[in-house]
């Protein structure tokens, strides 16, 4: 059963962003969508290309655009943000617009890193060293906690325990 409320699922990059929204919409059996898999489907270039080859305004003003698509249409239940996009207020007043809830992973630094230095076939543009990683996820987390639901990720938390905690927070 689809949740009540459309959820939107936020945090820094590695946290389990994805995985927990494909885990959500398979237990609630609604349909999800990965914000930055549509804007590499829609725009023909990864995040990355996009801010190695136009700057990170212009990607930042492509997100909030294929935000707003997404959130016009009703069908997709359960979001997954890229890292960036929650941070901005613009794309925070656009979701609370369309009445979703918002969650935050919480997941520890060196846990998103780890995930991050892990899969080699990404390169997220902002998380090319440590140092610049680290100084991201400092400066990301206020915004993060703006979040109405905060869910901490621990390495041995599963993406269906945290999916099946969201969906029990979102029906209550």
């Amino acid at each position: 059963m689809a949740p009540p409320q459309r959820i939107v699922i936020t945090g820094f990059m590695g946290a389990g962003k994805t995985t927990v929204a494909v885990a959500l919409a398979r237990l609630a059996d609604c349909r999800h969508v990965d914000l930055d898999a549509l804007i590499t489907a829609r725009e023909g270039r990864t995040p990355q290309q996009l801010i190695d080859e136009e700057g990170e305004a212009a990607f930042r003003n492509v997100e909030t655009r294929h935000l707003g698509y997404v959130l016009a249409d009703a069908r997709a239940r359960v979001i997954a943000l890229g890292g960036g996009a929650w941070t901005l207020e613009r794309n925070r007043r656009i979701i609370k617009e369309h009445d979703c809830l918002t969650v935050w992973l919480d997941a520890p630094f060196m846990l998103c890193w780890e995930r991050i230095t892990l899969d080699r076939e990404e390169v997220r543009p902002n998380a090319r060293d440590l140092d610049r990683a680290v100084a991201l996820y400092g400066e990301r987390r206020e915004a993060y906690a703006l979040a109405a639901l905060r869910v901490h990720v621990t390495p041995e938390s599963s993406a269906e325990e945290i999916a099946a905690e969201i969906l029990l927070t979102a029906k209550a």
